[in-house]
């Protein structure tokens, strides 16, 4: 099979999608911002096309000789202008397949700007002549890695969840869907919503991570205006800040509330829960404080 292509390659996804297809025996290119960091993430031998989405020449380098596309694009103000473009280079290079990976509550006019984002992009690929395969993600468990320092620190993490019921999915298996979406074109045309096995709390997490770590690890809620605060803090950007806040609202709506068998109709077998992503991540979060 021909090279394929990851954006957001070094990402929580796009990373194990890269794994995923050297298992299964794919050339990958990468597309990186940071060849050394990427270099880390991924191994030496990774074949690197280094650019930016905010430079559409190197997006065109890097789709040279490219048939099929995984197309990760993170949270932007510009993430409508980033994917559309990297969609009509794809289509000037020849490519034939785009698995594009999007979000749950995806949908163009949205009052959740990501989901507005999301929603126009996926607007984009269907009016595009490649073939394209939509996979709308459910909330990653990983975000939870965000909170590693407080976890450290003080056994606590602050999230606006409230008692948000959310499908949560291992990152794993986002990528698992994502290589058989790309290997196959039994997928093209569809869109896949791709959850976890259950909804569950955050308070759920934190009791599992207790359980697997051998300590107390607890969720706190907070309000939105305390969350906007700490991730300032944390050095994000005050729009994205506001929007993550935004996505934290829709969950506690109920957003992400339902399951599907997506997972296992792509890759044939069940997704991952919390508690196995919680053994997973248990090196991240020492047994003491």
């Amino acid at each position: 099979m021909a090279t394929v292509l990851v954006t957001g390659a070094t990402g929580n996804v796009g990373s194990r999608a890269v794994g995923e297809l050297r298992d299964r025996g794919i050339p990958v290119r990468a597309f990186v911002r940071d060849p050394e960091r990427a270099a880390a993430v991924l191994g030496g031998a990774t074949d690197l096309a280094h650019g930016d989405f905010a430079q559409v020449d190197s997006v065109r380098r890097a789709m040279d000789g490219i048939e099929r596309v995984l197309l990760i694009c993170g949270n932007d103000p510009r993430q409508v202008e980033f994917g559309t473009a990297a969609i009509d280079a794809a289509a000037r290079a020849g490519v034939r397949r785009i698995v594009l990976l999007s979000t749950i509550g995806a949908e163009a006019g949205s009052p959740t700007v990501f989901f507005d984002q999301h929603g126009r992009i996926e607007e984009y690929l269907h009016g595009s002549r490649i073939p394209g395969v939509v996979l709308r993600s459910s909330h990653l468990m990983s975000n939870l890695l965000g909170s590693v320092a407080t976890i450290r620190q003080a056994g606590r993490f602050f999230l606006p969840a409230g008692d948000a019921r959310i499908a949560m999915i291992d990152p794993r298996d986002v990528a698992a869907a994502a290589a058989a979406a790309l290997t196959t074109d039994a997928h093209d045309g569809r869109t896949y919503v791709l959850t976890g096995p259950e909804a569950i709390t955050y308070g759920d997490v934190a009791r599992c991570l207790s359980g697997v770590v051998g300590r107390p690890i607890a969720f706190v809620d907070v309000p939105d205006e305390a969350a906007l605060a700490g991730l300032a803090r944390a050095g994000l950007s005050p729009w994205l800040a506001e929007q993550v806040v935004a996505v934290f609202g829709a969950l506690r709506d109920g957003v992400n509330a339902s399951t599907t068998d997506s997972v296992r109709e792509l890759t044939g077998r069940e997704p991952r829960d919390i508690e196995d992503f919680a053994r997973w991540s248990a090196p991240l979060l020492p047994d003491r404080p």
